[in-house]
């Protein structure tokens, strides 16, 4: 065999290898996008386990505040009994907050190594659904902060309602102002949980279109 042949053989050889490393390279980075991806899933579990408990026990005040306003003041000892009640899951409600927005933190740690990954695909399409996989959940976390602190913000504002109802020398102006007041801040509350939910539709249609693209044949994701 010629010295010629050879070369042209062995050039072969590494030409072939090179593609199937290519290959497999950009099977294992979509591989590993997708794990990271489900990490932010899983990360998430948390959150989502508070929001049956967290709208129990909105209702449940929500029952307690319509006890109270058929009373009246004048059965004062009862409208403590029950103002403390509704305190008491004021806190519970804080507690369920804090846990869903650790969860939302987790999540956050997690999705930033999957940005780290999308920098490394190479596919333009592909890079493409990332990106905009990305600019949606990125906007996601921002409205959540927003609507924590203004979940929050209801959560201080429906303790100084109770806290004013115990106040038997509290006048009927006062506590009507700050109803309205309450009210504008949930409304503040529905329309970012509103904006976060359409937020979180939108992201699991781009995820499911990025793994679609990605070639990730997959039965349920």
């Amino acid at each position: 065999m010629s010295i010629v042949r050879m070369n042209r053989i062995i050039f072969s050889i590494f030409a072939i290898s090179f593609l199937l490393t290519g290959c497999v390279s950009k099977e294992e980075t979509n591989e590993r996008m997708y794990q990271a991806l489900e990490k932010v899933v899983e990360a998430e579990k948390a959150f989502e386990e508070q929001q049956e408990p967290l709208v129990k026990l909105e209702k449940q005040e929500k029952e307690i505040y319509n006890q109270i306003m058929a009373l009246g003041m004048k059965q004062h000892d009862e409208i403590v009994k029950l103002s403390d009640k509704a305190l008491s899951i004021i806190d519970k409600r804080r507690e369920l907050l804090q846990k869903e927005i650790d969860s939302i933190n987790a999540s956050k740690t997690e999705f930033k190594q999957a940005e780290e990954i999308k920098n490394e695909i190479d596919d333009n399409e592909q890079k493409k659904k990332a990106s905009e996989l990305f600019k949606i959940m990125s906007n996601r976390y921002k409205v959540h902060n927003q609507l924590a602190k203004e979940y929050t913000s209801a959560l201080d504002s429906d303790k100084e309602l109770y806290l004013m109802l115990k106040n038997e020398s509290v006048s009927y102006e006062k506590l009507e102002d700050h109803v309205t007041k309450l009210n504008t801040i949930y409304q503040k509350v529905y329309d970012a949980n509103e904006e976060f939910n359409e937020l979180t539709a939108q992201y699991n249609e781009k995820k499911l279109e990025f793994y679609e693209e990605a070639g990730l044949k997959l039965e349920n994701v």
